[in-house]
């Protein structure tokens, strides 16, 4: 069994990645791999030290780093977008503007290797692909393993999204050009109410109104389903200060607007949540998705013992027992639940 070094050798990550195709390209003399394997290992590798920073130490990438670079490979322009689209200028199909799903697990299989070999080499104490929540899958592209975040990871995207009407005041961008206030809107939505991306971004401003004090958004479903949920008082009132002086003054009537005065689209929704998450601290980040978040709600609110056909009626599912599907696991939950077991509360004295 290989031995791992004493002493950690502190490598940046264009180091080790220079190390390591060395190595790789080493092997083709001895037949062990091909010269067109090699450069693949090698294309991943140069591709890895752009995503992660070439000064970046590579004993300092955490598993959410990681998490960060796989999901950024998958985002990234597929060079052969361009080449694959037809004489009417439509792409061809099967070609995106990201990667394709096998070129995502391809890539993960490639660093992963690199990680491996580091562990073993001593450039790192522990290969942080171990603590990676991403996967590959060929048909569906890389997916974060666990989809919820924990407490304290969507406490931290939360206390980021407050905090952002403070920033911007003393932002010297123009105003129309500010997003900070509609930015905190949507994380704070999309972590307390959970709606699916496509209602978020449909939503008018006329569809939040207010009944006996409290404020309501009457959300559009799917099946021409609505469902009218009331906002957490804290939300209701970043909303409120979105409306009088955050919102882009336009013709449309769309609630999220870019500064140009356009309805937002869904990819742009992830740019925000990736944007808000660089201000969470680096302990409590993690990256995700808006149907990551989705799943947050649902199993922190049933988690919590929230009755279930509540839980239902605010993600507007018409059956409870699709609620299993958004309901992911939380680390020390069940140690949690048999400490606080319901039949041994209140007990009579002895």
């Amino acid at each position: 069994m290989p031995v791992r070094p004493a002493e950690l050798d502190r490598l940046t990550v264009a180091e080790a990645a220079d190390r390591y195709v060395e190595l790789v390209r080493a092997r083709t003399l001895t037949g062990a791999l091909s010269p067109a394997t090699a450069e693949v290992y090698a294309r991943d590798v140069g591709t890895l030290v752009e995503l992660a920073g070439a000064d970046v130490v590579l004993d300092d990438l955490t598993g959410a780093d990681v998490d960060a670079i796989l999901l950024a490979f998958a985002r990234k322009p597929d060079g052969r977008t361009t080449a694959g689209r037809s004489a009417s200028g439509t792409a061809a199909k099967g070609v995106g503007p990201g990667q394709s799903p096998s070129s995502q697990a391809r890539f993960r299989r490639s660093i992963s290797a690199l990680f491996k070999h580091a562990a073993l080499a001593g450039w790192v104490q522990l290969n942080p692909m171990t603590r990676s929540a991403v996967t590959a899958k060929e048909r569906g592209g890389l997916r974060p393993e666990r989809r919820a975040l924990t407490r304290e990871q969507a406490q931290g995207l939360i206390g980021a999204a407050r905090e952002l009407p403070q920033a911007q005041t003393g932002q010297n961008k123009r105003r129309d050009q500010r997003t900070e206030l509609r930015d905190a809107v949507i994380v704070l939505l999309l972590t307390t109410v959970g709606p699916r991306v496509s209602e978020l971004v449909r939503a008018n401003v006329e569809d939040f109104f207010t009944n006996d004090g409290v404020r309501y958004w009457r959300i559009f479903g799917k099946g021409g389903r609505t469902r009218d949920v009331p906002l957490p008082g804290d939300v209701a009132l970043v909303l409120q200060e979105y409306l009088a002086r955050g919102r882009p003054d336009g013709q449309d009537k769309a609630l999220l607007l870019s500064w140009r005065g356009r309805r937002l689209a869904r990819g742009d929704v992830q740019a925000v949540i990736d944007r808000v998450q660089r201000r969470v601290d680096p302990d409590q980040r993690r990256t995700v998705t808006p149907h990551g978040l989705r799943h947050t709600t649902a199993t922190h609110l049933l988690a919590d013992a929230v009755d279930m056909d509540a839980v239902r009626r605010v993600l507007g599912h018409s059956d409870l027992s699709t609620l299993g599907r958004y309901r992911d696991d939380l680390p020390g939950e069940l140690e949690v639940a048999m400490r606080t077991h319901p039949l041994l509360r209140d007990r009579p004295p002895t």
